[in-house]
């Protein structure tokens, strides 16, 4: 990708490094004790009650020490990216007569916390509602290129704006309605909604590729492939075949994976937000 000329996201906070210890400019005594009753009277997981106090517990200039922008590459193209889509979908917002709110976007080892729960390597970058954050471990990546065979920066890129398409869901009041509609029904219905949710943040990625394309040119030959690789690579059938050797269509929750790279190519080519409506389409 050419990021050259693009600003880095000043929304990256780097917990690679145990910025929650204590004694490492993280949370204080005080606040852990707080954690831990929370945890015993409440029920509360005390790692989601430490992400959250992080916010105001801690020290005015700890806060920004831990949200200047990251120092290593692979922490550089991630501020990038993201920067990328913030020029974007503002310029969107502004030609709807909206303000886009920015997201944050946690980088992170292993675990953290977080307003949705104890995020896990294992579970795949996600966004968090709650907070309005993006979380991920950057080893995801190696499994991209290594296990699902999928390399590249727009590979790599895509995962972001797909998770920012979650992000925009949340500003546009989408994912209150899906969650809304999910109350009260069968899991397979729910579980429709889901697929339809996560497509058109998949479309909602393409459409920030188009527009980050046609402003600075960033992609470069070949990289749309590796993207729609990427979008293969995590489809449901695949992912299920692989690890239970069978396809069971009523649990896919993101869509198989010829869906992902349909939805993903419409946004794409169109760079129209409104091609992007999988819950009014008759077919995905």
């Amino acid at each position: 990708m050419r990021l050259d000329d693009q600003q880095e996201s000043r929304n990256v906070e780097d917990r690679r490094g145990g910025g929650f210890g204590v004694g490492r400019g993280g949370l204080g005594i005080g606040s852990i004790v707080v954690a831990l009753v929370a945890s015993y009277f409440l029920g509360i997981d005390p790692m989601v009650v430490l992400g959250l106090l992080s916010d105001v517990d801690a020290p005015s200039a700890q806060v920004s020490a831990r949200k200047t922008p990251v120092e290593d590459e692979m922490g550089r193209f991630v501020a990038k990216v993201l920067g990328s889509t913030e020029e974007t979908w503002a310029q969107i917002f502004r030609e709807n007569d909206a303000r886009y709110r920015e997201p944050k976007l946690v980088l992170f080892s292993g675990s953290t916390p977080s307003a949705c729960g104890t995020g896990q390597a294992a579970m795949g970058p996600f966004y968090c509602p709650a907070d309005q954050k993006v979380y991920i471990d950057l080893s995801f990546y190696s499994d991209l290129r290594e296990r699902f065979h999928a390399p590249g920066e727009f590979a790599q890129a895509y995962v972001i704006a797909h998770e920012v398409g979650h992000h925009v869901q949340n500003l546009l009041g989408i994912s209150d309605k899906v969650r809304e509609a999910q109350q009260g029904i069968s899991r397979s219905r729910a579980n429709a909604l889901s697929v339809r949710q996560e497509l058109q943040a998949d479309c909602f990625a393409g459409v920030w590729g188009h527009r980050a394309d046609a402003a600075k040119n960033i992609i470069e030959p070949g990289e749309i492939e590796q993207a729609l690789t990427a979008a293969a690579a995590i489809g449901d059938d695949r992912l299920q075949q692989q690890s239970q050797g069978r396809i069971v269509p009523e649990s896919f929750t993101h869509g198989t994976s010829e869906q992902r790279m349909r939805w993903f190519r419409r946004g794409l080519d169109s760079g129209d937000l409104r091609q992007c409506d999988t819950f009014k389409a008759a077919a995905l």
